[in-house]
């Protein structure tokens, strides 16, 4: 029952850093933000599918 939702959320981080990577490399951003870029995106991502986690499964 929950598998494809965790399929899901693995998809969602793998395409959303896939496009932080092409927009860190477009815009040319220095390797040391390129950390707190991808850590910050990959936090707020995270809780955002953890919240939804929450209100589809648990409400």
């Amino acid at each position: 029952m929950y598998l494809p939702f965790f399929l899901f959320a693995i998809f969602y981080l793998f395409i959303i850093n896939s496009m932080t990577n092409s927009l860190c490399v477009q815009k040319e951003i220095p390797e040391e933000r390129q950390i707190k870029v991808f850590r910050t995106i990959n936090v707020l991502i995270t809780i955002l599918l953890t919240s939804s986690y929450f209100r589809i499964f648990l409400t």
